[in-house]
């Protein structure tokens, strides 16, 4: 290219990018001169020029289906939402009626396989059998779950994904072999209890992107009604201890 269709495209792009500053600068400058608007021609996706008018009007009409569409994603998310809320109120109600340990696993598995459509759920608290005898929790030592579960173990919020084998089999005891993914949720805040496990045969079902509110939730609420629960059985337990050295 020479160097005078150099400079006359330097002066062009100048000259354009003048205009562009200027017409963002008076904004009411077709207001002031509208006969420019239906003279202007744009092209157009079918090959046709348009008017300026009929420009504005088709970004205004894509615009509004934009608009519609995210519209009707939050609505079906807020839908969405309600379900999980209804659903997450009447585990709760559940959880809150059970009078033993044993109980509020059996509802919990129920409302998470029926309610949620999640096929796996598992409760691993960290403690001994002579602690809990009464029960058919499963229970794991710490040092076991160190030594299963390792990092897994210290985290203060919900894990989903993928977990290796030896993972799978701490936390899914009975469907090691049939989770391909799953999410992990710490029990008991300050005071580690244990882990919730919800499990699925698909393996993107759970991802690491997958928001936690609802599992948090869940954490919340289990981390609340289990500590007088184990109580309950600590003292069974005992109780029972002590009328087998009597007899």
């Amino acid at each position: 290219m020479s160097e005078t269709q150099n400079e006359t495209t330097k002066e062009t792009t100048v000259d354009e990018a003048q205009v562009v500053t200027y017409l963002r600068t008076h904004p009411e400058f077709f207001v002031k001169h509208a006969e420019l608007l239906s003279e202007l021609s744009i092209p157009h996706d079918s090959d046709r020029a348009i008017s300026l008018v009929e420009k504005q009007v088709h970004v205004f009409r894509e615009q509004r289906d934009l608009l519609k569409r995210e519209l009707a994603e939050l609505i079906d998310i807020a839908r969405q939402n309600d379900r999980f809320f209804e659903k997450s109120k009447r585990l709760l109600m559940h959880l809150l009626e059970a009078q033993s340990l044993d109980e509020a696993l059996i509802m919990l598995d129920e409302s998470i396989r029926n309610d949620f459509s999640v096929p796996f759920c598992s409760i691993v608290l960290l403690g001994d059998k002579k602690d809990y005898p009464a029960s058919n929790v499963n229970l794991l030592s710490v040092a076991a779950a160190r030594a299963s579960l390792g990092t897994l173990l210290e985290s203060s919020r919900a894990v989903c994904g993928r977990f290796k084998p030896e993972q799978l089999r701490c936390l899914f005891p009975s469907h090691a072999e049939k989770v391909k993914s799953a999410a992990v949720i710490p029990l008991g805040g300050d005071e580690h209890l244990g882990m919730l496990s919800l499990g699925s045969d698909d393996e993107h079902y759970f991802d690491s992107s997958m928001g936690s509110l609802f599992l948090s939730y869940i954490s919340d609420t289990l981390s609340r009604i289990l500590p007088p629960l184990l109580a309950r059985e600590r003292c069974q337990g005992g109780a029972e201890a002590i009328a087998r050295l009597l007899e």
